[in-house]
């Protein structure tokens, strides 16, 4: 431990917003796609809930997904190296401290991740604001990756393509979109409700 001055500290933190301690690690070891499906798969029983982000670029937005595809319980995170929001400070800060606990994998080539995971026996749900089938009309009680775009674009056409589902959040009046970070948790927890509800069908019928 050592003492610095306020203007040190605001350096360190890269921010001024702050308590008066900055702590300095090391760097966390990047997590692989591969480490996302064996943390998926070393529960029993357990079903694979990933989220891929098809060029998420605000680095609140990623944080926030962070936290909340922690939150509901999802086994990862995976994002494409360019063209969208790195592991910054700043993203870290807004996961409020998920990113330390969630494996985030960046990838060179998100399609090509997509067809690993459906061989993999996932099922993949995109999110489109044009689609015609409500997110609820889907089964999220397989291996499920749920697939977000970017906050202005969307999905990109080759990663829309190779979505089995491609699903909208319907919404009233002149919004006819969500933020990301936002449409991602009410699926997720969709996915939750349904895992929920199917458990507790299945333990009734064994009992």
């Amino acid at each position: 431990m050592r003492f610095e001055n306020r203007g040190q500290l605001d350096r360190l933190a890269n921010s001024k917003d702050h308590q008066g301690v900055v702590a300095l690690t090391a760097a966390r070891a990047a997590a692989t796609v591969e480490d996302i499906l064996a943390h998926a798969n070393a529960g029993h029983g357990q079903l694979g809930l990933i989220v891929l982000l098809d060029g998420v670029e605000d680095p609140h937005n990623l944080g926030a997904i962070i936290r909340t595809a922690l939150a509901a319980g999802a086994h990862g995170v995976v994002i494409p190296e360019r063209r969208a929001a790195g592991l910054t400070d700043a993203v870290a800060r807004a996961s409020a401290g998920a990113l330390a606990h969630l494996p985030v994998a960046k990838v060179t080539n998100l399609v090509r991740t997509m067809e690993e995971l459906k061989e993999a026996g996932y099922w993949l749900v995109g999110l489109d604001e044009q689609a015609d089938k409500n997110y609820t009309d889907v089964d999220y009680t397989s291996p499920v990756g749920i697939v977000l775009g970017s906050e202005g674009q969307g999905l990109h056409e080759l990663t829309r393509k190779r979505c089995d589902f491609v699903v909208s959040l319907p919404t009233t009046g002149p919004v006819k979109s969500l933020n990301v970070s936002v449409a991602a948790g009410v699926v997720l927890f969709e996915a939750i409700r349904q895992r929920n509800t199917h458990a507790r069908k299945v333990s009734s019928f064994q009992v």
